[in-house]
This record gives structure tokens, sequence and C-alpha cells, in this order.
């Protein structure tokens, strides 16, 4: 290939507006070049066709040593045009052996600290951006609503407002100080919109969802990123009313670039464009896919290969021309000069990888947002476990499962194949080693169960080419593993299990029909129970599951996919070494039969339970216990009147009447006593972290918007409506532990 030398172009001279910039380079390239630079390539493919063949714009899945030399290929071309590099930093640096691996989100969500997770999200930027990758692909905005949905574990829960928050702390964090700042890396906002309303958790179904329900609930959290800058929208995979994400002129040209007036990028998902072809059947072909995207406003087109083909086609035939391609190739050639790529391309840089990955300021981090993370949800008096127990028996599949503990996003979890052990050992604490570190007992250790089999499925790869997740097949009930494991709780002064899922169940198209403990694991707890030892549950699962009745009094605590240093905050946890602070982000069902329990639901049902089982959650949305006791007195509304405009101010006292420290998540809900059209009847609109030390009170005051008090009416406008409200505040979602007090707003 011929390399042009061309020092004096316009287009690499920093001195011109980004406009003139692109402007000229748009004017030098061919329509190929055009192209190319809309399509985002897998970089386990073949390099040098992605990048001399094709023209790439951008490559994902990148290996250390693939980032040098996709480099390398592109200072051989015409233009020399830097690739953007982009990698799925999920919560943490995910594929880069040894990097800080933070709890999965829905365990950073637990936290309810914005701080706290725009601190995680500037600690992966650091470690991403030394290695040379621009852009990840988090945070993740997505309601969960169906907790047999296979990709829970990637959202902050069932609540707009709180994943509102947290998005956009990490948003913050991720971009950092802006696009100069060189530990910054862009920041996505996925997926784009409704993604998660699946039906029967089925990943990426149809969504049967209404506009005014969108506008409701789901839209929100996307539409304040937005606003606060965040650089790149993805897309769902779905379709919702029959129409696909990637072509939705409503959601895409009405509402994000009009109504918002979002200027920045937006990327389809994986092979969205293709899916329109082999998997929804909407587009005939690749030609009349690349057209359809392309009029719809789509950017960067992720690994559609024959998108290249289609989209010259396209334009060969008149269904697309080649100003449509350039209104795409402009705001991406916009976000690279912004980003400054074209002065430097923001290579790997060995010092800065040797300072920054795994640098002792994010591994205390790490351990800070874990021990805030975990959730207490039953206390039967064991914990915090006496220094009296003497013996301790450790049981259960999951509880020496290093890489299982970090969830899904890292290293093993399957999404590339550079990383096949995973993250080093020797960084991961699990929870047998964090009670053997910490504790003064003797600690043993049985498995007592196994979880899971994978055997092919019969169906092969999809028509795309992609492999098919293993089917699952539950491992049975082993009694000489049972039969251990009693053996060990019988001699022990008390037992710690630890269950859940494992990473085969999580993630893309790894929905479950399920939500009980498979495998071996309830036989385990069963026999555990019969036992009579004094029984701690930890339930290390990436979603709420079901516990079997035999442990209903047992003492619970659920810690998500804690990360690296999730050992060692659940053994100071259960050791009283820390106070438990973490609060549910979502709610956990008493059977998959009552999915959805989220707690936000709509009023007007015909009664309040199920002929066979009550409609109430196992554990609702904000729960969560300390070792002492957090009273409520009734609160004080200070403005009973206010209008729209005004501040709606309450005080209220909290009294914790036991021997130990607590820190208290108050929680404000709203409830609006009569709408014009059916509404939730509760919303979560703020909260404060308060710390009380023991046998102390104090009085704060909550300050709300009334302009926060909206509903969507019938024309699908948020509105604030007059009339009577409540200040609900508590420390659950629970009606029975929330104190009211009314307000009007005229």
């Amino acid at each position: 290939m011929t390399v042009v030398d061309l020092p004096a172009a316009p287009y690499r001279d920093p001195a011109l507006t980004v406009e003139e910039r692109v402007a000229d380079l748009l004017g030098r390239m061919t329509l190929p070049e055009k192209v190319g630079q809309m399509m985002q390539f897998d970089a386990r493919e073949d390099l040098e066709h992605i990048v001399h063949e094709r023209h790439a714009g951008s490559i994902l899945h990148t290996s250390p040593a693939k980032v040098l030399r996709a480099a390398e290929l592109t200072a051989q071309t015409r233009l020399r045009i830097p690739l953007l590099v982009a990698e799925d930093c999920i919560h943490g640096h995910s594929f880069w052996e040894g990097a800080t691996i933070f709890p999965t989100q829905l365990g950073m969500a637990s936290t309810w600290d914005p701080k706290l997770v725009e601190l995680v999200a500037k600690a992966t930027a650091a470690e991403a951006a030394a290695t040379g990758i621009h852009w990840t692909f988090s945070p993740v905005l997505c309601i969960a609503r169906d907790l047999r949905w296979g990709r829970v574990n990637e959202t902050f829960g069932e609540d707009p407002f709180l994943i509102g928050e947290l998005a956009s702390a990490m948003v913050r964090g991720y971009q950092g100080d802006g696009l100069a700042d060189p530990d910054a890396i862009l920041a996505t906002a996925k997926h784009f919109a409704g993604y998660s309303e699946t039906q029967g958790g089925r990943d990426a179904s149809e969504a049967d969802i209404s506009r005014r329900k969108l506008r409701s609930w789901f839209l929100p959290p996307f539409e304040r990123v937005a606003r606060e800058g965040c650089r790149t929208f993805m897309l769902g995979y779905q379709t919702t009313d029959g129409v696909p994400i990637t072509v939705n002129d409503w959601l895409l040209s009405d509402v994000l670039r009009g109504e918002w007036g979002y200027t920045g990028t937006l990327i389809t998902d994986w092979d969205n464009v293709g899916r329109m072809v082999w998997e929804q059947k909407v587009q005939p072909d690749h030609t009349h896919a690349a057209a359809a995207a392309v009029r719809a406003g789509n950017d960067m087109i992720m690994t559609t290969p024959g998108f290249f083909s289609g989209a010259l086609d396209a334009v060969d035939r008149g269904m697309l021309t080649e100003a449509d391609i350039d209104q795409a190739v402009g705001r991406i050639l916009s976000l690279k000069f912004r980003f400054g790529l074209f002065e430097n391309p923001r290579l790997p840089d060995r010092e800065r990888i040797a300072s920054v990955i795994a640098r002792g300021s994010h591994n205390d981090l790490n351990l800070q947002v874990t021990r805030r993370s975990l959730v207490l949800l039953r206390n039967d008096g064991t914990l915090p476990l006496a220094p009296s127990a003497r013996r301790i028996a450790v049981v259960g599949p999951l509880a020496d499962d290093a890489q299982t503990q970090l969830g899904d996003w890292a290293g093993s979890s399957g999404q590339v194949d550079w990383m096949p052990q995973g993250h080093p050992r020797a960084q991961i604490t699990t929870v047998l080693d964090g009670l053997r570190e910490r504790s003064g007992a003797t600690v043993e250790y049985a498995q007592g169960a196994e979880i899971l089999r994978l055997t092919d499925d019969p169906a092969g790869t999809f028509p795309d080419g992609q492999p098919r997740p293993a089917i699952i097949v539950p491992s049975d009930p082993d009694e000489t593993r049972i039969a251990e494991a009693v053996a060990l709780a019988e001699r022990s002064d008390v037992v710690v299990a630890v269950v859940g899922d494992r990473i085969e169940l999580v993630g893309e198209g790894r929905s479950t029909a399920t939500l009980d403990l498979i495998g071996g694991q309830r036989a385990l707890l069963d026999a555990l129970a019969a036992t009579g030892r004094p029984l701690v549950v930890v339930l290390m699962a990436s979603k709420p599951l079901v516990l079997p009745e035999s442990v209903r009094e047992a003492s619970v605590v659920w810690v998500a996919n804690p990360g690296m240093q999730g050992g060692r905050a659940i053994a100071e946890l259960l050791l009283g070494e820390i106070e438990p602070a973490g609060r549910l982000p979502i709610s956990f069902a008493r059977h998959a039969g009552q999915q959805p329990t989220y707690y936000n639901q709509i009023r007007g049902q015909h009664g309040d339970r199920y002929a066979d089982l009550t409609q109430e959650p196992a554990f609702a949305f904000g729960d969560g216990l300390s070792y002492t006791t957090v009273e409520y007195d009734e609160p004080e509304i200070l403005t009973p009147a206010v209008s729209a405009g005004d501040t709606i101010r309450a005080r209220i006292t909290l009294r914790n009447t036991g021997a130990r420290p607590a820190h208290e998540i108050v929680q404000v809900y709203v409830r609006d006593t009569v709408t014009s059209v059916s509404w939730a009847d509760k919303e979560l609109k703020t909260c404060r972290h308060v710390d009380l030390a023991a046998d102390t009170s104090t009085t704060i005051e909550i300050d709300l918007p009334a302009s926060e008090c909206t509903i969507v009416d019938a024309a699908g406008t948020r509105i604030v409506e007059p009339g009577e409200f409540e200040l609900l505040i508590g420390p659950s979602s629970r009606t029975e532990t929330l104190r009211s007090v009314s307000f009007e707003i005229r």
C-alpha cells in the first residue's frame, strides 16, 4: 500500500476548528473510506484486512498486543485516520490481566452512593486509558424488571431515580475533566431504550412497551445523561412495537436528537444491522438493512461485516446518498478530533501501565466499595459471629471459586479469548480466604455440592456464525459431598454456606426459567439446616434468587458478585469488623411465578395477592439491616403548601438505639394521592446517607424540588399535577417501614 505524506493537509492542523478539519477530511475521503469509518470490527479477526481493506473506524476486543499492531497498520494508510479503540470495561478494566475488578454494577448499586460509583469509574478509566483503550460500553441504564433476565447483574436495579443518580456518576467518572484529560475515556449509555422490558425474561425479546411507558420510567435516566454530556449511546437489540430500535425514528430522531438535542455518537449493539436480516427478518438483505440504519441516524455499526458492501450497494442503487453517509462519518470524525486522537492516538504506555494498573489506591477503593455493597437481609442473632465460635465450617460451591466471584465481563467470563484462566488468583480473596486470614478460629472447608455441567447446543452456531451459549444441565445432589459437609457442620460452632449462580447462568442469551438455586445447592442447604447448627447463608448471586424454605429463618447476606476484594469484605462483615451498610437496589421474589416484583408498580389491580401465594417480595427494594436498630420519629413538614417551582422541606429525627454504629440510608418516596392517569403508588425521589454513633440521635432536613413530583399524562407529557401528596420517609420501600407526612402542590 502506498502511503501519502500529508503534513500540510488542513485536517492535520490542530489550530483549525473541528468543523473545518472535518470538512477538509471528508472532502479527501473516498466512499469506501467513509463507509469503513462507520464500522467497528472485532479485533480478534484479521487486523490487516480490517484496517487496510475495510478502512475501519473502530475496533473492540483488542488484546494488548493487537492495540499496538492496529496502530502500526493505521499509520500505513493513506489518510492515517486514528482508530477508536473500545472495550467492555464494565466494572473495572475487564479483560486486562490483573486490572482492578470491582463489584458488578448491581453490587455497586447496593451502596446507593454516587460518589463511590464515580470514583470506581474514574479508577477504571485511568487503568483503561493507560493501556490504549479510548471507549467503554458502560454504564447500563436498563431498568431490571423480570429477574429471570440474564443481564440483571449489569443494571443498577429497578428504580429510575437511583439508576439516573448512579449512571450519571459513572459517566462523570469515565469522562473525567473532559476529552483533553489523559485519564478520561468515552462513556456509553446503554441499551437505548426499553431493552430490559423482556417477555418472560428472555434476552432481547420484543419489548412490549408503549411510548408513554417509555417516557414515564425508561427514558428519564437516559435523558439525564444525554443532557449531562455522555458522549455515546448504544442501541438495544430488541424491537418495540415491531420496530427494531436500530431504525426507530421516533426514539432516535424525534426524542434523542430532537427533543433532547443530543449531538453525540450512536453505536449499534453487536450486529444489530445484520440481525434485521437474519434474526428479526425485517430487511431482505444487508443493502436494505444498511440503508435503513444510516437513514435512522446510526453512526458506528458494531460487528456487521456485511454493512461495508451493503452501504456501498445502497449508494450505488440510490437508496442512500453520499451525503447521508457524510452525516454519520462527520460525527465520528468530530469525536476523534475533539478527543485529540490525530495528535495523540493514546497508545498503550508501559510506564503508566506499571504505575496505574491495580495501584494501591484502586485496591483500597475496591475494598471500600465492596464493604458498602454487602446487604444483610436477615439476622437470627448469629451475626456478627461470636468470639466463642472457635470452629467455623465454610461450605458451598462458591466459597472458594475466585473467578465466579468476579462475575460477568471479567477475564474468563467468555467474551474474549486471551484470558482463559481469568485474573490472577493471587489478587482475589475468596470467602474461604477471607475467613482464614481474618478469623482466629479454625476454618475448615467442604464443597458440599456442584452446580452445573455444560453440553453443546444442538442448534450449533447462530446464523451470523457466533457460537450459541452452552446448555446448562443442573448437577444432581451428591450424597457423598453432602455427608462430608454435614459432618463438618456438626463438629463446628457455626456454618457459613456460600451458594448462588455461576457465570454460565449469567449474561447475554443466558436468561433462566427459574430463580431457584440449581444443582445440589438446595439439598445441601436442607441438610445443613437439619443439623441445627447456627447457619449463615452468603448468597453470591448475579441477581435475586429464591432460597429454600429450610433456611427461611437463617441469617442471609447478599453479596452480588463482589469482585476481587469480596472475600475479605465478607469476612469482615461476618466477624463484626465492619457494619452492614448496603441496601437492595432490587426486590427479591419468593417464587419465579411472582414476576415482576418491582416496588413501583401501577395502582389498580383486583386484590393484593395470588390465590396460592402473596404478592409481597421476599425482600423489598431498599431493604437492608444493620447490627443495631435505628428508629425514625414522625416527620415534620416545613412547607405544607408549595408551588411547582418551590422546594418541599421536611424534617425527621433518627435514633440509634443499639450499641453499635450505623450507616443509615434514609429513603424519601413521594405518593401522588390522586392522578389523572394510572401511576405508581410511590416513587423514590431522593435519599440521604447518615452515620449514627451508638445510642445517639440526629435530626436531618429533607429538601426536594416540587418539580420532581411528576407524572406523565395521557398525552405523554411530563407534568406536575396540583393536589395532595405524601412524603414517605424510612429505611425501605416497604409501606410498613415508612413514615408519612402530607403536603399540597398548588
